[in-house]
C-alpha cells in the first residue's frame, strides 16, 4: 500500500475516564436546561460506542495489508483512539439511561444495524463508509474546537470535557481511514457514492433518534420549554450553511481530510487539555482497554 499523507501525523492513545466527573450529570444538561440540545447530544452520544467499534473492525481490516510503517503506526493510534472513544461514550450513555434518556434502546440498535451492514456489504464499502463519517465527526469536532458559542452550548462542563477530549482525537486521526481506502484501492465512485447515502442516514437517523427521544420526555410538552429550544436551535453554530459546505465538500474530486487545516487547533488543545498544566491531566489513567 501507498504511504501515509503525512509522515509526521501523531496519533497518540490517552487512556481517560470520565465516568466518576458524569456521576451526578443532571438530565438537562445543555446550557439553560436546553431541552433540544440535551436530546440531540444525548442521542449523538448514544450511536457513537457501536459507530466507534464499527470504524475499528473497518480500518482493522486492511491493517496486515499496510506496508508503509508510519501509516500502520496510525492506525494502531486510531484503533487504540477510537476504542477508548467507545468505552467512554459508553459510560455515559449508561447515566443518560439513568436520567431517562432512550442511550441504551439506541446502542442495541445501532449494534443490530451495523452488524448487518457488515454482512452484506464489502470491506471496502465499509471502509468508505467509515471514512464518510470520520469526516462528519471531524467537521463537528473541529466547531466544537473553534466556536466558543459551540462549547457553550453544550453546557454541563463534564460533558464539555468529554466532548473536547473526543473532538481533539477527532482532529488528530481524521485522515487515518480515509488514507487506509485510498491507499488500498477504493474506488472514487464508491467514495462520494457513500458519502452521499451517509449524508442521508446519518443526519435523518439523528434527526429521527432526537425526536424519538424528545417523545419520551414530560418536558416536551410545555410548550414554553419547547418553543424556547426550538429558537435557540435554529441559531445554532452546527446548524449553519458552511458546515453544510464543508461536509458536502467531501465529494469534490480532489479532496483530502486535510485541505481543511486544523493543525493550528490540534497544537492549541493539545496543550490545554493534555499539556504541563492540562485540564484533563487529572482524568489520565494508565489501565489498558480491553478493545484496544
Amino acid at each position: 500500500m501507498s504511504q501515509t499523507s503525512d509522515p509526521t501525523r501523531v496519533v497518540p492513545t490517552r487512556r481517560i475516564s470520565f465516568e466518576e466527573s458524569l456521576a451526578e450529570l443532571p438530565k438537562h444538561f445543555a446550557a439553560d436546561g436546553d431541552l433540544i440540545m440535551s436530546h440531540v447530544l444525548a442521542s449523538l452520544s448514544s450511536v457513537f460506542p457501536d459507530g466507534e467499534d464499527f470504524f475499528v473492525r473497518s480500518v482493522r481490516h486492511f491493517r496486515d495489508q499496510i506496508t508503509d510503517p508510519e501509516l500502520r503506526r496510525q492506525v494502531a493510534g486510531f484503533i487504540g483512539q477510537e476504542a477508548i472513544h467507545g468505552r467512554e461514550h459508553r459510560g455515559l450513555n449508561d447515566r443518560l439511561d439513568q436520567l431517562g434518556y432512550p442511550a441504551k434502546r439506541t446502542e442495541r440498535f445501532t449494534k443490530w444495524g451495523l452488524a448487518k451492514r457488515e454482512k452484506i456489504m464489502s470491506p471496502h464499502s465499509n471502509l468508505a463508509a467509515t471514512a464518510a463519517l470520520e469526516h462528519f465527526t471531524a467537521t463537528l469536532a473541529e466547531i466544537i474546537l473553534s466556536d466558543p458559542e459551540a462549547r457553550t452550548l453544550v453546557g454541563s462542563p463534564e460533558v464539555t470535557d468529554l466532548l473536547l477530549w473526543h473532538a481533539l482525537e477527532e482532529s488528530e486521526h481524521k485522515a487515518v481511514a480515509f488514507d487506509v481506502y485510498r491507499a488500498s484501492g477504493g474506488s472514487e465512485r464508491t467514495r462520494t457514492m457513500t458519502m452521499n447515502i451517509v449524508c442521508i442516514g446519518f443526519v435523518g437517523g439523528m434527526t429521527l433518534q432526537s425526536i424519538i427521544s424528545l417523545l419520551g420526555d414530560r418536558d416536551t410538552f410545555r410548550p414554553r420549554t419547547l418553543a424556547r429550544s426550538v429558537r435557540r436551535l435554529r441559531t445554532s453554530p452546527f446548524l449553519r450553511r458552511e458546515v453544510w459546505r464543508q461536509l458536502r465538500d467531501y465529494n469534490r474530486p480532489d479532496f483530502h481530510p486535510d485541505d481543511q487545516d486544523s493543525d493550528a487547533l490540534v497544537t492549541e488543545w493539545r496543550e490545554k487539555l493534555f499539556g504541563t498544566d492540562g485540564a484533563l491531566n487529572d482524568l489520565l489513567i494508565t489501565k489498558t482497554p480491553a478493545a484496544a
